[in-house]
């Protein structure tokens, strides 16, 4: 099957899905998000798969984040259905009840961020850098970022990142516990489809038991916690200052938010 917005190609039991929109940094769109959520259910029933790695086209970007345009007609009702939209595709990585591993070849920002942070074990390239740049456009992170990175990183250190929108580098993203391990950008392919293999060597009802059992402590308050960062990310969507920090970055120019 053939998709508009994606790359799959299954060999060795390992299916390698590639999102290629290499001339947006591969930014996530609605048919980005419709093809993945296909993608992931059918590689879930396929028997012929035990291991799925998720990268992007080219060099300079894994996902870069969201498709701005389509932010910019959200209102609080359509700015809540778009988060927990997303929040759903996202899970089901998470949930896939078999391993996903992220191969984060550059740019991880907004929702790249939040995809790598979906998958069970991410593995960067030297020049990857990873962000939650969403106050910057009047929001906040909504597919999971708020409840995945304090997470993995810390409530702190989670704080620090969404709150300033700064961005972290590789070696940053290995200190802090956000990323297993960094690579050069052209062994990063073949690190990962290691690790796959590796994975593939084991016993797959313990690796998928084992996947079960690590993220079952999470799960009722993830979704909590989702429910609530969709009712909020609705409520932004809502503010003056949400149409201003996106017309902003769409006309290239600083925002001036009023905080209304």
């Amino acid at each position: 099957m053939s998709y508009e917005t994606l790359l799959v190609e299954k060999r060795d039991r390992i299916a390698l899905v590639t999102i290629n929109r290499p001339d947006k940094l591969n930014a996530l769109n609605a048919r980005t998000k419709s093809e993945l959520k296909d993608v992931l259910q059918m590689v879930r029933d396929d028997s012929d798969v035990d291991v799925v790695i998720l990268t992007g086209s080219g060099p300079k970007a894994f996902v870069a984040g969201t498709d701005i345009k389509e932010l910019t007609s959200l209102d609080e009702k359509s700015g809540r259905e778009f988060s927990s939209s997303g929040q759903a595709v996202f899970d089901l990585i998470e949930n896939l009840g078999k391993p996903v591993i992220a191969a984060v070849n550059g740019y991880a920002l907004g929702g790249g961020a939040e995809l790598a942070m979906a998958c069970h074990i991410r593995l960067a390239s030297d020049n990857a850098k990873f962000g939650q740049p969403e106050v910057a456009l009047g929001i906040i992170p909504g597919y999971g970022g708020t409840q995945r990175l304090g997470r993995l990183v810390g409530k702190g250190k989670a704080m620090e990142i969404i709150l300033t929108g700064d961005q972290v580098d590789a070696q940053e993203a290995l200190r802090i516990g956000l990323v297993n391990a960094v690579v050069p950008l052209v062994d990063l392919l073949k690190a990962a489809e290691a690790m796959a293999q590796k994975i593939i060597s084991k016993g797959q009802i313990a690796v998928r038991t084992a996947l079960n059992a690590v993220n079952a402590p999470d799960e009722s308050p993830l979704s909590s916690g989702q429910a609530l960062e969709a009712e909020l990310f609705g409520r932004c969507c809502s503010s003056d200052d949400f149409k201003e920090g996106t017309t902003a970055f769409l006309e290239k120019r600083k925002a001036v938010f009023k905080n209304r």
